[in-house]
């Protein structure tokens, strides 16, 4: 009886327990909301600086090409190195020169003594032909050859100069202060002024020194389309700054301005080049560099800027999360534009003044569900320093 009364006791403990347990399982679990921290979104005037990979150039390159054929004597000057406008470059043999100079004055003192005589000549003839002392034929040799020594000396006259010019381009001097290229001849060559060993080397300026680069057809529409919208607004005359970013990630020190814009765009390319001239009185840059051109003078008014790690790319392009009035999160198509510093990003269209914009903990974040909106942990607000948005109490 004793035995009957335990299995009974046990049984129902049993039947109890699993009961229990049961009820505990078919029971929904109640998650609690996920923490986020949040932004509200402010709008604001920002500058519109687009970037643009550029190369710079020099402001005036010139190449040396010898003017006359001789032998290359001396190469005066430390190639690679900065040369003065009007420095001695190259020097070639003035000996042969020199004599033609020399003959050709010997001519012109020639052609102005027969032209001194036949002048006496003419002096003496005209008178007497207005005599009839001499026939008309006699005044008429007697003046032609009174002008045909006076087209002499003139002749005579332009050989000599001709004969200084070629003595004078035996030496070759920096049309430009810049940088020397090295010597393309080697001293005791033969220059020939008609052939391809005429080219020397070649100076180019690098203060001033130009930057170019490119603005694709596609880029070009887009601005020209938001400056119709108002979203661009573009500063007066045109007037556009340049500032330079080295490869390095260093900004130059100096700023430029837009000097010159192709008028058409490239048959191959579909682009067209603009250029900038800086001032590099340090010579820091260097023809051939590649830089990073900011182009400063534009303005977004009313600009959505936002945090980058607020947008996420979807399957259909990028995606933010708007906590809406009740507090249910909402995935909210965006359209990006440039990027605004470091860590901010403008937003074209999708955010409007004062939604509420997940920074933080969109991982844990589900379309529809509540959210529970918490500040930013200490030492971690990626937007205290961000006048465009504003962390949520």
């Amino acid at each position: 009886m004793y035995v009957r009364v335990l299995t009974v006791f046990f049984v129902l403990a049993a039947f109890l327990i699993q009961s229990g347990c049961s009820q505990d399982a078919s029971a929904p679990q109640q998650h609690p909301a996920p923490e986020v921290t949040v932004v509200t979104v402010t709008p604001r005037d920002i500058p519109y600086t687009p970037s643009f990979v550029a190369q710079t150039e020099s402001s005036r390159q010139v190449d040396i090409v010898a003017r006359i054929s001789g032998f290359l004597d001396r190469i005066a000057y430390q190639e690679g190195d900065l040369v003065k406008e009007g420095q001695l470059l190259f020097q070639l043999d003035q000996k042969p020169f020199k004599a033609e100079l020399e003959a050709a004055r010997g001519e012109l003192q020639a052609q102005q003594a027969r032209f001194k005589t036949a002048g006496a000549n003419l002096k003496r003839v005209k008178p007497l032909a207005e005599q009839n002392a001499l026939s008309q034929a006699d005044l008429d040799r007697a003046q032609g050859e009174f002008d045909a020594a006076k087209a002499a000396v003139f002749a005579a006259n332009a050989n000599v100069k001709q004969a200084e010019l070629n003595l004078g381009y035996t030496t070759i001097r920096a049309p430009v202060t810049g940088l020397a290229s090295r010597s393309l001849q080697r001293e005791g060559t033969y220059v020939n002024a008609m052939a391809e060993t005429a080219k020397l080397t070649y100076v180019a300026a690098i203060d001033p020194i130009w930057v170019t680069f490119s603005v694709s057809q596609n880029q070009m529409a887009r601005i020209r389309e938001e400056s119709q919208k108002g979203s661009i607004i573009r500063p007066e005359s045109q007037d556009y700054e340049v500032e330079l970013v080295l490869p390095d990630g260093k900004p130059f020190a100096e700023r430029g301005r837009i000097n010159f814009a192709d008028p058409s765009f490239s048959q191959d390319t579909g682009s067209f080049m603009v250029r900038a001239v800086l001032p590099n009185p340090n010579r820091e840059l260097r023809p051939g560099m590649f830089v990073t051109a900011y182009v400063k003078g534009g303005l977004r008014p009313d600009a959505i800027v936002v945090p980058q790690l607020s947008v996420q790319q979807g399957s259909n392009g990028h995606i933010v999360y708007v906590i809406k009035p009740d507090g249910t999160a909402e995935v909210r198509p965006v359209v990006v534009g440039d990027y605004e510093g470091e860590k901010d990003i403008v937003i074209l269209s999708g955010l409007q003044a004062g939604d509420q914009l997940v920074v933080e903990g969109m991982l844990k974040v589900v379309p529809g569900q509540p959210v529970k909106i918490v500040e930013p942990a200490a030492g971690n607000d990626k937007t205290a320093a961000k006048p465009d948005v504003v962390a949520q109490e």
